[in-house]
């Protein structure tokens, strides 16, 4: 008997040892055996916003540019929709006048260009006559698009954008009254109307002792434009004459090239001219 009762305490005392091992261990001992998944958040680094950690792309603005026609078939007036010279106006004729400007000297290098004209909120574009635009505006958009979205400089100093600008209408302490008059006008009232058809023009003297005429150049598009004769005599003479009294009339003055132009085209009138009075006569 005493032998059983030993015995069962022996069991019992065991069991006690065994339930006390068991609950100083930590739970995850006791757990179901097999591989442990850590969570997360305690492995993987906290995320990390992408606003705190780098900055925004920058915006990239988009340009909308126009074109309007001209009087002038072979000249093309392009709007960016910003300011290109802001006020005044620049002129180039070819490669070496262009220098001063970057855009104005990869739009020379484009086939078919032959003359740039910047305005206050405008670029004209002259080519000649054996390149179609269908040819030649692509690249003179994507050139035009590529400068103006990129904030470059229209001129490589300050110094070449005021010389490339006219000097021509600035009135001076020696010009007499009737001198300043004309500037004024061609300033004020005759350069706006010029410049909306892509174009501008040039104070080139007044004979005040002499035969009494303004000689004047023009530019941009009307730069050999057919109709520049008619808007010389119809709208510029005529308004100068009327305010200015002293006037007598206005003369264009022509490049080399353009009075070559100019005999051939009398030329070819007189040409076309003389069958037609030939076959009347004959009537």
């Amino acid at each position: 008997m005493s032998f059983a009762i030993r015995a069962a305490l022996k069991r019992q005392s065991t069991r006690l040892q065994t339930r006390s091992i068991s609950s100083s261990l930590p739970r995850s001992a006791v757990l179901k055996r097999g591989p442990t998944f850590a969570t997360a958040s305690s492995v993987l680094p906290p995320r990390i916003h992408a606003s705190s950690s780098k900055a925004a792309p920058p915006l990239t603005r988009s340009m909308f540019i126009q074109t309007e026609t001209t009087p002038n078939d072979d000249s093309l007036k392009f709007l960016p929709g910003i300011d290109v010279m802001g006020s005044g106006t620049a002129e180039f004729l070819d490669t070496r006048s262009a220098l001063s400007s970057p855009l104005a000297i990869r739009l020379m290098g484009v086939e078919g260009v032959k003359a740039v004209f910047y305005g206050p909120d405008f670029v004209t574009v002259s080519k000649d006559s054996e390149n179609p635009w269908a040819v030649i505006k692509p690249e003179i958009y994507s050139l035009l698009m590529e400068h103006f979205s990129s904030g470059q400089k229209l001129f490589r100093s300050e110094e070449d954008k005021e010389n490339a600008g006219p000097q021509d209408t600035k009135i001076l302490d020696t010009d007499s009254e009737t001198v300043a008059m004309i500037k004024e006008l061609l300033e004020t009232r005759v350069r706006p109307a010029i410049m909306e058809d892509g174009g501008d023009i040039e104070y080139r003297g007044f004979d005040e002792a002499g035969d009494a005429l303004v000689r004047v150049k023009l530019k941009g598009s009307c730069r050999g434009c057919d109709s520049s004769a008619v808007t010389l005599k119809s709208g510029i003479e005529r308004m100068l004459m009327h305010y200015i009294p002293e006037v007598k009339g206005v003369e264009q003055v022509l490049d080399q090239e353009e009075e070559i132009a100019m005999n051939e085209f009398k030329k070819l009138e007189k040409r076309l001219a003389k069958p037609s009075m030939e076959n009347y006569m004959s009537i």
